[in-house]
């Protein structure tokens, strides 16, 4: 099921831990996903969604000294669903709605949380 709705889908992956990000990207592009990034800042997440189609995310909540806050912000905007895949236990209510996963996340788990069944 999870290789059915990753197929062809864009997601930017934000992750500051090499290996972590590697494994989910290994993982997404295993299930036919088109993977944008691993982003490790919020900087380089913004470039590449202003310039990437992206049809989802999943979002580390903190990137060395930064949050990823902004970056779900501009996602919001642009109406693309994303996940918190974290370490960090607290979320700002204003992000509460957003699933949160422990890391690390399995593609699979975040492909139901963003894109439900087909």
């Amino acid at each position: 099921m999870s290789e059915a709705l990753l197929h062809d889908r864009h997601i930017l992956v934000v992750e500051d831990d090499y290996f972590i990000a590697w494994a989910l990207v290994d993982e997404l592009t295993s299930f036919g996903a088109h993977v944008i990034g691993p982003a490790a800042s919020v900087e380089e997440a913004l470039a590449l969604l202003a310039n990437q189609p992206t049809d989802g995310a999943i979002l580390d909540v903190s990137l060395s000294r930064d949050k990823v806050f902004p970056v779900a912000s501009a996602l919001t905007d642009r109406g693309i669903p994303f996940v918190f895949a974290t370490g960090y236990s607290e979320v700002p209510p204003t992000w509460q709605h957003v699933p949160r996963y422990e890391k690390p996340v399995s593609a699979a788990t975040a492909a139901q949380a963003l894109f439900g069944s087909l």
